[in-house]
């Protein structure tokens, strides 16, 4: 078979000639195939110099002509101009066009018109067609690799929805970015409308309708307290909610992700986006959740999909709290079995309180430097998970954790955010305000929220220093909610050891512990020595309540393996 590309400027004489007796052939010879490209006049040099620099040809006139030998595993075959291609239909074809030129000028303006027609109506096809503006910060991390397929695939935001990402990032990560983009391209989507790299701040989250920040705040020097780590996050989200205030959308969603400091992130980028719907920030807390469920599952030897409603309470990269009071287990391989929708409530199907104290506690307490270590597939699912709720509502009946600004649910103080648990539905959010909490639970959260406060007190310049918790009556927090006694038989002072964070030292009323420039003891089994920060991050002594908190290491959660003095 004969394929063959006819290839010219809309409004040549030539081109149209060509074209009438290229349509003649393809009618009455049922073996050759004609494939016609125009161009605008304007652009006609720039893409015939582009086609012959790609293949190798020499060719400067209107039109041009080549054989597809693709299925053949070769390139294109130069025929050449308007002549050569005449020629080549009368010497194996017997066919010539006899086209008077006054009909040849006539039809190739009819085709100009007709090109300039086409590309309006192209134009406008694409105008109502509005893509989603989705720019992602820290855009050389793993996760960002991870997360481009997964929001232009069509799963996400639907199969009708497109998108243009744009990778934001220092100048520093430039040849990374630009690696990305052409990863991004070779995928060849038909939803990814463009995907674009950025490295200046000016043009930061133009006309956005989704942010994606990924960023830990980069310190560049060792900072030497906590509380000028604070102020250095503090700087950084001034500057890109001033940006998100000025160039984004005034209904953009913004996700802030990462490993340090996402509360207060959070809260400091709707400070500094004022017009900006507090609805409408959010913080990531189902990296954590999502761990919880995998080490759940297999303890029970199951997949974790079927584990379902683990709530994360508080401070996702600090104190927070895992609550399994109302966490489900769905298609448990047992002698119980039931429809689809029949499940059990987990706590009753865990009875090793020794594993649920020490290992359980001690894995997620890894959780930190698992993630230093990991490529960034779970952070991009679980930020994609998220985004699909947002979009497409999530499950029904299901709990969601997610870091949202408190205006006084389950008597967590306003003006924080803190993590709770949600329900996606309609494009919105709403806090499951039904949920049960004990008096317990309570005096847990109100532990969490003083931290939160104290991060957000420093950071405003309010306070100059974090103060330590000072309830005696309460220096750590159990890890399960409302475990019934007789499923564990453990005392609760066992149980108040466990916690999802570095656990400061017992201090009596009033006292306060002074940070010493000696080498640190090892720290009493009850406590979880506090990780070190990443390369040119500060390590935050956990024997100093003056300078201790949610650390500076806070990839997710880390959980305290604590029960190692007393057996229960």
């Amino acid at each position: 078979m004969a394929k063959f590309v006819l290839a010219g400027k809309a409004d040549c004489p030539y081109f149209a000639k060509a074209e009438l007796l290229a349509d003649y052939l393809q009618i009455n010879l049922p073996n050759f195939k004609i494939h016609k490209i125009t161009q605008h006049p304007d652009e006609w040099e720039q893409w015939l110099h582009d086609i012959c620099e790609k293949n190798g040809w020499k060719h400067k006139r209107s039109p041009i002509v080549w054989r597809e030998l693709l299925d053949r595993g070769g390139k294109g075959l130069l025929l050449g101009g308007y002549n050569d291609f005449m020629e080549h239909a009368q010497h194996y074809y017997g066919i010539t066009s006899d086209m008077l030129s006054e009909q040849m000028l006539k039809i190739a303006e009819e085709n100009l018109q007709t090109h300039i027609e086409i590309e309006k109506e192209e134009e406008y096809i694409k105008s109502l067609i509005n893509p989603l503006q989705v720019w992602i910060s820290s855009a050389s991390a793993p996760a960002c690799y991870n997360l481009i397929p997964l929001l232009a695939n069509g799963e996400v935001f639907g199969m009708a929805t497109e998108v243009s990402i744009h990778l934001l990032d220092s100048n520093h990560y430039k040849e990374i970015l630009h690696g990305i983009v052409m990863e991004a391209q070779d995928l060849a989507f038909p939803l990814l409308r463009s995907v674009s790299m950025h490295t200046e701040l000016d043009d930061a989250f133009v006309q956005a309708d989704i942010v994606i920040l990924l960023d830990d705040i980069l310190l560049q020097h060792k900072i030497p307290s906590l509380e000028d780590c604070i102020r250095q996050v503090t700087e950084q989200c001034k500057v890109y909610g001033s940006l998100i205030e000025k160039n984004a959308n005034s209904r953009v969603k913004v996700i802030v992700s990462g490993k340090t400091f996402v509360n207060l992130r959070a809260l400091m980028i709707m400070t500094f986006a004022p017009s900006i719907d507090s609805l409408n920030i959010i913080a990531m807390a189902m990296f954590l959740e999502s761990a919880a469920k995998a080490m759940l599952a297999r303890k029970l030897n199951m997949n974790s999909a079927g584990v379902k409603d683990v709530i994360v309470w508080g401070n996702i990269s600090g104190n927070s709290y895992i609550d399994l009071s109302k966490a489900k287990v769905y298609r448990y391989d047992s002698a119980i079995w039931g429809p689809p929708n029949f499940s059990r409530h987990l706590p009753d199907m865990i009875y090793d309180s020794n594993w649920v104290r020490s290992e359980f506690a001690s894995v997620l307490s890894s959780l930190s430097s698992r993630e230093h270590h990991c490529l960034g597939m779970s952070a991009a699912h679980v930020i994609a998970t998220v985004l699909r709720y947002w979009y497409q509502d999530s499950p029904p009946g299901e709990i969601v954790s997610v870091g949202i600004l408190s205006e006084g649910q389950f008597c967590i103080p306003e003006g924080i955010f803190f993590s709770m648990p949600v329900r996606f539905q309609d494009g919105n959010w709403e806090v499951i305000t039904e949920t049960k909490i004990n008096e317990e639970t309570q005096e847990i959260l109100k532990h969490l929220a003083h931290d939160l406060i104290q991060e957000k007190q420093v950071a405003l310049g309010e306070i100059p220093e974090m103060r330590p918790y000072k309830e005696t009556a309460f220096n750590g927090f159990n890890l399960l909610a409302l475990l019934e006694e007789e499923n564990f038989q453990t005392p609760p002072k066992d149980l108040d050891t466990l916690s999802s964070s570095s656990l400061k030292p017992e201090t009596q009323e009033g006292e306060k512990v002074q940070p010493t420039t000696d080498e640190p003891e090892a720290p009493p089994d009850e406590l979880l020595q506090s990780e070190m920060l990443e390369e040119e991050k500060v390590q935050v002594p956990i024997d100093d309540p003056e300078t201790s908190s949610e650390g500076l290491n806070q990839s997710e959660t880390s959980l305290s393996n604590a029960e190692n003095n007393e057996n229960p």
